[in-house]
């Protein structure tokens, strides 16, 4: 009956909840990302108005920063995920990026300028960011004791976690613009975020050889990892779903400019609208496993990716008007399939290789970024912000599109 199926939902979505906090490697992971989490709210809405309003970027110069942290994030996350699997240890590695990312943040605020901005967009918050691979690969580590329905679930409700802090987190940068804050007062939240993610892994994370599951150091050279991962469609299929995550990061390029431009919005808006959809993003990916009981994963991507492709097409049609609120639900519903479920996907790729798995989340969010680079370049030069999100909307729907294609014959069927 209807009604028992809405009672029963609760329960499905708390199942990855109660499974992260059972384990502590994954209660590690889950507050790790809740601090990156953090970290992405608090700057991705606002990181182009901060290098073309305040520090005079052209839209052509961003888009090169943008280009040079694509090459640099794919570089540095390969190299240190392929080192973590031939060694099994990682965190050194979580520790250093960790680091890193606290010295980054705090060099714009010691001293502010476009080459400041460009060093650390362009470069060091990109080696920085393969922090994110590697609390993954600690996830796929620890889940790796559960059955692959729960471990999709566990990794999707780990996803979830770090969209989580959008709901808290830009509400109150709404409330400190509304107050005066300037928007470099970003970077000081931003190095405090990172000293709490090195505390936290070095108090929490564990040891390397005691995290009661066992890693058998690869022992392959970075050339032979290279091979392996470039090999069997591998780097093919990883460019697909970089292709579906470019839609995601040109909304976050052009929410803040196409809101600037529209007369009656302010930087409090662009809070209040991504944390929104971030907010009922969470839900979306709690059920991912109930979802899964119904089609297949990668049908699921295609879906999700073909609602938020349709937000991306009606935004800048909506964007002045009260309707643009209502694209939040095709958003956040998208949004949720396609920033979760592409996880899982990702990492089964490289097997039981977590560190290659984690490495691989970074190739495919460079392909993404590399692509939204390149869309916002060309679109913005031919036709402005709204050109630009609509040519993420068709990235989405063609790599959603050929990714199911190209696992036609392998796509398993739902469990009944």
């Amino acid at each position: 009956m209807p009604w028992v199926k809405l009672r029963a939902m609760p329960s499905g979505m708390l199942q990855p909840i109660r499974l992260i906090l059972a384990d502590p490697a994954l209660r590690v992971a889950a507050g790790a990302l809740v601090l990156f989490g953090s970290f992405a709210a608090s700057i991705a809405p606002y990181q182009s108005l901060i290098a073309i309003r305040i520090f005079g970027f052209s839209d052509a110069a961003y888009s090169a920063v943008l280009v040079l942290a694509a090459v640099i994030s794919v570089a540095g996350a390969v190299g240190i995920g392929v080192l973590t699997d031939r060694m099994a240890a990682r965190k050194k590695a979580a520790l250093l990026s960790a680091l890193l990312g606290a010295a980054a943040t705090a060099w714009i605020l010691a001293v502010p300028g476009a080459w400041s901005f460009a060093l650390v967009h362009g470069i060091l918050l990109p080696i920085a960011g393969s922090l994110m691979g590697q609390i993954f690969a600690l996830a796929r580590l620890a889940a790796g004791r559960l059955t692959p329905d729960e471990r999709d679930s566990v990794l999707a409700g780990i996803r979830a976690l770090f969209a989580l802090p959008f709901i808290v987190v830009l509400p109150l940068w709404s409330v400190a613009f509304e107050a005066g804050a300037g928007l470099l007062a970003i970077y000081i939240a931003l190095a405090g975020l990172c000293l709490g993610m090195a505390l936290l892994i070095r108090v929490a994370w564990p040891e390397d050889g005691e995290g009661g599951w066992e890693e058998v150091p690869s022992g392959l050279s970075l050339a032979e990892s290279l091979r392996e991962i470039a090999s069997g469609g591998v780097l093919l299929r990883v460019t697909m779903t970089g292709a579906i995550n470019a839609g995601v990061f040109l909304y976050l390029i052009v929410l803040g400019l196409m809101f600037d431009e529209s007369v009656g919005r302010g930087l409090g808006d662009v809070a209040i609208f991504a944390g929104v959809v971030a907010g009922l993003e969470v839900p979306v990916m709690l059920s991912m496993g109930a979802l899964l009981r119904r089609i297949t994963r990668l049908q699921a991507i295609l879906w999700g990716a073909a609602l938020y492709a349709g937000f991306l097409f009606a935004f800048p049609l909506l964007v002045a008007t009260p309707l643009v609120w209502l694209l939040t639900i095709p958003a956040a519903i998208g949004g949720g399939i396609v920033l979760s479920l592409p996880i899982a996907y990702v990492q089964d790729l490289m097997g039981t290789r977590a560190g290659a798995g984690g490495a691989l989340l970074a190739v495919q969010k460079v392909a993404g970024d590399g692509i939204a680079a390149a869309l916002f370049a060309g679109a913005t030069l031919l036709g402005g912000y709204g050109l630009a999100a609509w040519a993420g909307g068709l990235s989405m729907i063609l790599g959603a599109g050929a990714l199911l294609w190209l696992d036609r014959r392998r796509d398993p069927l739902p469990a009944e």
